[in-house]
């Protein structure tokens, strides 16, 4: 069952269920003849029952000449008896019926008034026997033979054989028929995984009809291949992009390393000072690049790699954060309330701290504010602002506004700690404040005290 096609296995499944119904049905309409025709026998053999009076006459004359009171009854033809207690009989006809302890008792009285069995002929064949209580001392019986019922139970159960064979047949056909319609959009969306597995093209749509379980793994498909093709697209722009960036700290790299091979292979060596200068500034682009360099690595992560998550007093990594922004030169004023998350130290601390150095890094001669209050966390500066129109753009990859292209930078500081925010399910919104400034406001979802998870 296991090597076969879907198709062919939904075929036998409904093969074997009709035939399992037709063969129960079936079943139960012989059994149902078979009682119905017993129950009309029975009801036979008690009509042609001869009234008492004349049971008792052949009683009385059963030993001198006991068919004379029954003369003319029209069930005659049939074996007729009388019964005693000590199983003498007197045979009425032409057939005898052989004798049971059951007529025998209930010529005495022990069995009630009547009672129908099967039972025999003297020369063995079947009958249905109805036996009845006459007086004390007497039993009628009368027979019937079940040859007839017999051969009408056994031509019934070829007729149901056939029918149920008929049915079986019909059944395969009809599943045949079910399976390749309700497995035609099962095969165009099998068709197409094929097609996107050999062309690696997740463009490809299937078309979605109705709202069935075959409609819903469809438009699940193409949900599926439509992100696909986004994390690709998105895949290939960050590769684009990271290239664009690292060229030009690669082109400078170049340019001032081979000032410095030139000079000392030709012999002229630069002034003391100008080679200072050239030193420090390969060192800065050394440092840029590793920084540009840590922000791809960052971003490159997929939604589950990141650091195990945690809860974690989340005042102390923004602390930690303030203390690392300090130590660059910039100027904090802290106002923070307890509040606990689940999430990665490192990655909130990065995402905190790419938010102070924007800050300062904009407000180079004023104080940064930063306040924690009910998880919600808020760093205002007081440098120019951002254009309106810029705001939407502001957590893209590798996008700088451009007032600030002079500035040092990548343009993946607010994009990190996009992803960083939405790894624990926070929020990260920039607005410009009233009186100037840039306002970024982090909520993330959390308690203001441990072991308190809402």
């Amino acid at each position: 069952m296991r090597k076969r096609s879907l198709r062919s296995r939904l075929t036998l499944l409904v093969a074997a269920a009709v035939a399992i119904a037709v063969a129960v049905s079936a079943v139960g309409c012989w059994y149902f003849v078979r009682r119905e025709l017993s129950w009309q026998l029975n009801q036979s053999l008690r009509d042609i029952a001869v009234p008492v009076k004349a049971m008792q006459g052949a009683v009385r004359n059963c030993s001198s000449e006991p068919a004379a009171a029954l003369d003319g009854h029209p069930a005659f033809t049939e074996p007729m008896q009388i019964v005693f207690p000590g199983g003498e009989r007197c045979v009425m006809g032409n057939t005898a019926i052989k004798v049971t302890p059951h007529e025998r008792r209930i010529a005495a009285g022990y069995y009630g008034q009547w009672e129908f069995y099967d039972g025999r002929a003297d020369d063995g064949t079947p009958l249905r026997v109805y036996v009845r209580n006459v007086d004390e001392n007497a039993a009628f019986v009368v027979g019937r033979p079940v040859e007839e019922i017999n051969d009408t139970l056994r031509r019934v159960t070829v007729l149901l054989a056939g029918v149920a064979a008929l049915g079986v047949l019909v059944a395969a056909s009809v599943g045949l028929l079910v399976s390749r319609a309700a497995l035609r959009p099962v095969g165009r969306l099998t068709r197409a995984v094929e097609h996107i597995a050999q062309t690696e093209d997740l463009d490809t749509r299937i078309p979605v009809e109705g709202g069935d379980e075959i409609a819903r793994l469809s438009a699940s498909f193409n949900a599926m291949t439509a992100a696909l093709a986004g994390s690709r697209d998105r895949q290939r722009q960050l590769v684009a992009d990271a290239g664009h960036e690292l060229r030009t700290p690669l082109t400078t790299l170049r340019t001032n390393i081979d000032l410095l091979l030139r000079s000392e292979q030709t012999g002229r060596s630069l002034d003391p000072g100008a080679k200072e200068r050239l030193l420090v500034n390969v060192k800065a682009q050394f440092a840029e690049l590793t920084t540009l360099v840590g922000d791809l690595l960052q971003l490159a992560r997929g939604d589950t790699d990141h650091e195990p998550h945690a809860e974690l007093a989340f005042q102390q990594v923004v602390t930690a954060a303030v203390e690392r922004a300090r130590l660059r030169g910039a100027e904090i004023a802290a106002d923070l309330e307890p509040w606990y998350v689940v999430g990665g130290a490192a990655s909130l601390e990065r995402a905190v701290l790419n938010l102070l150095d924007n800050a300062a890094k904009f407000s180079p001669d004023s104080e940064v504010e930063v306040t924690l209050r009910d998880g919600e966390l808020t760093v205002r500066d007081h440098g120019p602002g951002i254009p309106e129109e810029e705001l939407p753009h502001v957590f893209d990859r590798f996008w700088r506004s451009p007032s600030a292209r002079s500035l040092p930078g990548s343009g993946l500081g607010l994009a990190i700690v996009h992803q960083a925010v939405k790894e624990v399910g926070g929020e990260i919104r920039l607005h410009n404040a009233a009186d100037g400034g840039v306002v970024a406001t982090m909520t993330l979802p959390g308690t203001p005290a441990p072991g308190a998870r809402a």
